[in-house]
């Protein structure tokens, strides 16, 4: 599948796993809520039961940026399995004059109306790809994977 697919097929997911890494190095996954804004995915902590928003996947970030998004779509016909593994460089959003944070949450409200009840007091979390590599039972009639930087 192409960029442009992949883009749309991570657009329209609903849920994700986002990796990071921890000081041990050891890679810590949990699934997430996101969006996908021009080139840049947001994500955030957000106010569903948890002992803290200090999370670990903040944490990691904070200490070593490099992260990867994985959405995938399982079917019981193998025939439309597929999905999109986007790495790049994760920072937080904070204080910033160009007011991405609210941009974030807006995006992250529009495609999830849950958020319509659900608060975001959390840290954003940016996510810039610096690639793309997905893989479709389908892609254009025949299987396989690409990588696009």
């Amino acid at each position: 599948m192409d960029l442009e697919e992949s883009r749309r097929r991570v657009s329209e997911a609903r849920v994700g796993r986002l990796a990071t890494l921890a000081s041990d190095g050891r890679p810590h996954l949990v699934p997430c809520c996101f969006a996908l804004v021009g080139t840049t995915i947001y994500t955030a902590v957000d106010a569903k039961p948890k002992a803290t928003t200090s999370l670990r996947r903040i944490e990691n970030i904070r200490s070593d940026d490099r992260v990867t998004l994985l959405v995938d779509h399982y079917d019981e016909d193998w025939t439309s399995l597929w999905w999109v593994r986007v790495d790049g460089r994760a920072r937080i959003v904070d204080g910033d004059p160009e007011q991405e944070r609210e941009k974030a949450i807006g995006a992250l409200v529009g495609k999830y109306p849950q958020y319509r009840q659900v608060a975001i007091p959390g840290p954003v979390v940016a996510i810039e790809p610096e690639s793309w590599q997905s893989w479709s039972s389908r892609p254009s009639g025949r299987p396989g994977r690409r990588a696009i930087p």
